[in-house]
């Protein structure tokens, strides 16, 4: 294991940015999240038949690499599920759910950006 993996407990390494990769790296960590990659991916596909163009599937895949690199990062996981509680838990007038809301996106942001 890389000094990298042992820093952010990765369980598994990164898939490789295509769908069925995904797809497989998916199964392994978080099955139960499989119908809603397929939902997702039929409704990008159907998005790129009618506009004629591939944005929706590059959308796609760039949501669900990151999704997958969550999944797969203990500790981008940790942070999303405490940042989620507390977004559920407070009022959003309260500034600690805004600044819940802006962990949710820096988690997001980095597990996209990571997951290139």
């Amino acid at each position: 294991m890389s000094a990298a993996e042992q820093s952010t407990g990765e369980a598994m390494p990164r898939p490789e940015r295509t769908p069925d990769a995904l797809r497989l790296a998916l199964a392994r960590i978080a099955p139960h999240r499989l119908a809603e990659m397929e939902r997702q991916k039929n409704e990008a596909f159907q998005l790129a038949a009618q506009n004629n163009s591939l944005g929706p599937i590059h959308g796609w895949m760039t949501i669900w690499a990151g999704e997958v690199e969550i999944e797969r990062r203990p500790d981008l996981l940790a942070r999303r599920r405490a940042a989620e509680l507390t977004v559920q838990s407070l009022d959003r007038d309260d500034p600690a759910w805004l600044a819940a809301m802006d962990e949710l996106q820096a988690v997001l942001t980095e597990a996209r950006e990571a997951a290139g």
